[in-house]
């Protein structure tokens, strides 16, 4: 049964969790090619004041680069897939530059593969050279070997990560502490790295949103696009008024 767009009621007394790119922002051919339009800044901003806080992204980017991409706005981040926490330290795994090495030598090799560095993995884009999908899945899965990590398959991304954690994790443990006591989990994204969240939002009583086409999912809800995730956002903190 297809479903349906959530109600705008869902907002009201949630703890908001919102995935990045394919969710705020649309996804671009190369991470540092997407546009951060000056509304969102502010309908996040109205967000974070009328849910008082209660308001996290959720990235599979370092948490230094979404904020960066949302300057001046100040937000609570949790990046690398629910891993890295904004303003927490966090240990760089030992093997991670010969997994690294591994990577890069597949991204020189194919002319429109990128490789991004993160604090606690790399991953491998290859949204500009389809035809490179089985060699970036190969180096992946043989780096996180290397590594001691684990691969993370995404939209036209592999990554390698640590496997101690993901977006579900991240939501539990935020949701365990004293500002989201009481509320209930929203869960917003369009990614297979965030059925992990979508999963954990139900478990704790809330709710999760897929963005993009029908699929199998754990989430309850569902909306066509980054425009209609930023108007039912405004709409639904509009309604809190």
């Amino acid at each position: 049964m297809p479903l349906l767009p959530p109600p705008p009621s869902l907002l009201r007394d949630a703890s908001l969790f919102l995935d990045f790119d394919g969710t705020l922002v649309p996804i671009a051919a190369r991470p540092d090619s997407i546009e951060v339009p000056p509304s969102l800044l502010d309908l996040l901003a109205h967000l974070q004041k009328r849910l008082n806080g209660r308001l996290t992204l959720v990235s599979g980017r370092a948490s230094a680069d979404v904020l960066q991409w949302l300057k001046p706005l100040q937000v609570a981040v949790v990046g690398s897939h629910g891993l890295e926490r904004a303003g927490t330290a966090t240990d760089r795994p030992p093997a991670l530059e010969k997994g690294i090495a591994l990577l890069r030598a597949v991204a020189e090799r194919h002319g429109g593969v990128l490789l991004e560095e993160k604090p606690l993995g790399a991953a491998l884009h290859y949204r500009e050279q389809p035809a490179a999908e089985e060699d970036c899945r190969a180096a992946a899965a043989e780096a996180a070997g290397l590594a001691g990590l684990q691969v993370q398959a995404g939209k036209m991304v592999f990554e390698i990560k640590p496997a101690t954690g993901n977006k579900g994790s991240a939501v539990r443990l935020l949701m365990s502490e004293d500002a989201h006591r009481g509320a209930r989990p929203l869960f917003i994204g369009d990614d297979l790295t965030d059925e992990h969240g979508f999963e954990a939002a139900r478990e704790l009583g809330g709710a999760g949103i897929l963005v993009g086409p029908e699929r199998d999912t754990a989430a309850d809800y569902r909306l066509p696009d980054v425009g209609d995730v930023h108007h039912w956002l405004q709409t639904s903190v509009e309604a809190l008024s």
